[in-house]
């Protein structure tokens, strides 16, 4: 398992103590351990942290929840709360600041382990939508600035009417053909990953790798020239000319 580094917001120290060697056990570093909200709001950028636990009521008050505001707001970490509570109002405020899991005191080691397991994994999930997101809108803005674009030998996309040619002849391309070519087009010289063609074609919902493979497979047949390249377990890209 790749070192994680992990940060503990807790005032009691026995608690603190047994989560710090319940997650020794998994694995885990733990960088540093915080017994207040000032403490943690002030050297919390000292530690380069993959996880924060953070339990909900630091000295006897909700005080958890305005540190998580704080992280969400001035740091890219991800954290996960410690609580006893079973209130539903402040299990509601709690939810307002996204956590990416709880932990229910007395906790038990194993859950915690797979807590903070599904949290990194939503963690990594969430940063390569968001870097998925940047690269179609750029995708996008590439095709507008250009109503005609010249690729391959004698290809050229109509991007006025999102249609493709080959020496001036309409190919005949189903929607999805025809978005993973203008994918392609629009990052000429540059690998399109599977993620990426997943997200673009299938708006990132019921489709695999093989889904892509398949498509590739069906647009290869459609085209009059080998344009596409292989990137080997990676992607598909179309050489600048």
């Amino acid at each position: 398992m790749q070192e994680v580094n992990i940060i503990i917001v807790e005032d009691d120290e026995i608690t603190a103590l047994n989560l710090k060697m319940s997650l020794k056990k998994h694995g885990y570093q733990v960088s540093a351990i915080f017994h207040s909200v000032i403490q943690a709001k002030k050297y919390i950028q000292d530690y380069k942290a993959n996880l924060i636990i953070i339990d909900i009521s630091l000295e006897e008050k909700n005080d958890g929840i305005l540190l998580a505001e704080f992280i969400k707001k001035e740091h890219t970490i991800p954290f996960i709360y410690l609580t006893s509570y079973s209130n539903d109002e402040i299990i509601a405020q709690a939810k307002l600041t996204e956590p990416y899991g709880y932990i229910v005191k007395p906790f038990d080691p194993s859950s915690l382990h797979a807590t903070i397991q599904m949290a990194l994994f939503r963690y990594e999930a969430e940063i390569q939508r968001k870097e998925n997101n940047t690269f179609l809108q750029a995708d996008k803005l590439n095709l507008m600035d250009k109503p005609i674009i010249h690729f391959g030998e004698n290809y050229h996309i109509d991007t006025d009417i999102g249609e493709s040619y080959y020496n001036n002849q309409k190919i005949k391309l189903t929607k999805k053909e025809n978005a993973f070519l203008r994918l392609l087009v629009a990052q000429l010289g540059s690998v399109v990953s599977f993620q990426q063609a997943i997200n673009y074609v299938w708006n990132g919902q019921g489709a695999t790798e093989n889904s892509v493979r398949t498509l590739v497979w069906r647009l290869r047949n459609k085209l009059q020239t080998d344009v596409i390249k292989n990137a080997s377990g990676i992607g598909y890209y179309i050489e600048e000319g």
